[in-house]
């Protein structure tokens, strides 16, 4: 559909882990984690646990063979390409990172399929570390979304993308995908002729299931990858019965 754009959360998600703390688990740097977490924002935290991996002597290609082992439900991967083969526009709103959910994306075959991340971008540096960086630079461009920690406003790029020439030209519909707590801004942010799925049991659904009367979105909430595919693969076919109809 060409008149739709699905934009997915990716940590609990696309993923069925969080990426960040699958790298800490397996190069064995839970312990510091867990020392630093209270006393860091989480971008710095991931920016200094990562800096502690290579401490170690550790390079990026170890980060990257780790990383291909986050696994995938089979059902996420054919509903991405299921949707991008139906027209859909695919991008995805993440507080992961650059390096981690292409990585992970390229080794899945699954990559080309998103036409835009939107992420905390990444650098390496001269001596081939890994270095991450926040989305927002909450010091010299604060977004100003209390809802919102201050390195990502997720509402701001659902914003970006509705105002954009491509999206205002083509009247198209939002369908939105996420678990966490960042993810209830981008459901506040959209309208009645969109839709937001929520993962059940997670923040997100959680958040709407308190607020319901903030969310102007229809709701669909989904649990497992086969019923996120699914869901997702009624609710694209649902927008282009309704085109089909008002073109009549």
């Amino acid at each position: 559909m060409a008149g739709v754009v699905v934009v997915f959360d990716f940590d609990r998600t696309i993923i069925d882990k969080d990426s960040d703390r699958w790298v800490i688990d397996h190069f064995g740097i839970k312990k510091l984690f867990i020392e630093l977490y209270s006393t860091l924002p989480w971008n710095t935290l991931v920016d200094r646990m990562i800096q502690e991996i290579h401490s170690q002597g550790r390079t990026i290609e170890e980060i990257s063979e780790c990383l291909k082992g986050v696994p995938l439900h089979p059902n996420i991967i054919t509903a991405i390409k299921s949707a991008y083969n139906l027209g859909c526009d695919l991008r995805i709103a993440s507080d992961a990172n650059m390096f981690f959910i292409e990585t992970i994306l390229m080794h899945h075959g699954i990559l080309e399929y998103f036409s835009e991340i939107n992420t905390n971008p990444i650098k390496i540096d001269e001596q081939r570390r890994l270095r991450v960086f926040p989305y927002h630079d909450a010091n010299s461009a604060p977004h100003g979304c209390t809802l919102c920690p201050p390195h990502m406003c997720k509402g701001k790029i659902i914003e970006r993308i509705r105002n954009s020439a491509s999206f205002v030209e083509g009247k198209k519909q939002f369908i939105y995908i996420g678990d966490g707590g960042g993810d209830f801004c981008p459901s506040v942010k959209l309208r009645e002729e969109d839709y937001v799925m929520p993962r059940k049991g997670y923040p997100v659904w959680e958040m709407i299931c308190s607020n319901k009367s903030l969310v102007k979105a229809e709701i669909h909430e989904w649990s497992t990858g086969d019923e996120l595919e699914d869901k997702l693969l009624t609710l694209i076919n649902k927008i282009g019965d309704c085109h089909t109809a008002l073109k009549k």
